[in-house]
């Protein structure tokens, strides 16, 4: 990691939790829904992921 990291400007999300969307159009809002519904899928895939390698171990470690 470079010491000048911090000095880029930070590209904003897609979407910020609890963020006003009164100026946001019913596409927007769809494609924000789509977005968080795809994020959704991703987290269920590695909670998934991150189970069943300790099931593995678990099961490894009993006699």
């Amino acid at each position: 990691m470079s010491i000048f990291d911090d000095d880029r400007p930070q590209q904003p999300s897609a979407h910020e939790i609890g963020s006003d969307l009164s100026l946001l159009s019913v596409d927007e809002l769809n494609n924000r829904i789509a977005l968080l519904k795809s994020e959704i899928t991703r987290l269920e895939e590695e909670v998934a992921t991150k189970a069943s390698g300790r099931k593995a171990a678990e099961g490894l470690f009993r006699f």
